[in-house]
């Protein structure tokens, strides 16, 4: 007689999607057209606004760990004949002209309070730290797991590096494609499932060291922890 293989995979997926699903109703509607200005290291009584036919409107400030984000609504600001930011701290002020962007959507600068110099987009070197400290942080979680599940062998951690190099690197990277202050919990949920299925199948091929029943349950747990320290993350990193 035949004994039929359990379904893992089928399985711990169906747990997996039956848990991440409740993060579906932290969903809203997409933000309305903005401008958003990123300051790294930004002081506590900065401001940063514009004159809108006589008219002041101050940008809505987020802190985040590391910068401080200001964000003026299109809806309040297309009015204005020019853009020019008015920077306030305590001991300074100034303006920064700016050309008026062509879109409405997805508009990022970086201000520079020491240059006084606002750019286009988000600095490069903020992306690298960002995506560096992510991935470190994914690392140290899900490598603690995996040694819990008692993995030792020297092949098994170099596959777990490289399937995670793959997956978490693509990830972070796709993740730091958005648009700060947006919501990417969905974003995260979706590509969490993504990449579970992944290394459902990744991991066993790779890994012998153990049966594909606990590789199995590794992936599962170590997704589930990454998904919600990623969820935490994002509402105290920047994106």
């Amino acid at each position: 007689m035949i004994q039929r293989k359990k379904p893992w995979n089928l399985i711990f997926l169906l747990i997996c999607i039956l848990i991440v699903i409740p993060n579906w109703s932290y969903g809203n509607s997409a933000e309305p057209p903005s401008i958003l200005i990123i300051v790294p290291n930004a002081p506590t009584d900065l401001e940063i606004s514009m004159n809108i036919n006589n008219n002041i409107v101050r940008g809505r400030k987020t802190d985040k760990l590391i910068e401080s984000q200001y964000t003026f609504y299109y809806r309040e600001i297309k009015m204005a004949p020019a853009y020019i930011l008015t920077i306030e701290t305590e001991d300074h002020q100034y303006e920064i002209p700016f050309e008026k962007p062509i879109i409405a959507y997805n508009n990022v600068y970086t201000l520079d309070l020491e240059t006084q110099i606002l750019t286009i987009g988000k600095l490069p070197s903020r992306t690298v730290l960002l995506v560096s400290l992510r991935i470190i942080l994914t690392f140290l979680i899900e490598g603690a797991i995996f040694f819990m599940f008692n993995f030792r062998e020297k092949a098994s951690w170099i596959a777990f590096l490289i399937i995670n190099l793959m997956t978490q690197g693509a990830l972070n990277l796709w993740i730091n494609s958005f648009k700060p202050n947006e919501y990417v919990i969905l974003a995260l949920v979706f590509a969490e499932i993504i990449i579970l299925i992944t290394e459902m199948i990744l991991f066993p091929i790779w890994i012998k060291e153990h049966s594909k029943t606990r590789t199995n349950a590794y992936v599962l747990i170590s997704n589930i922890a990454s998904l919600f320290v990623g969820g935490y993350l994002i509402t105290i990193l920047p994106i």
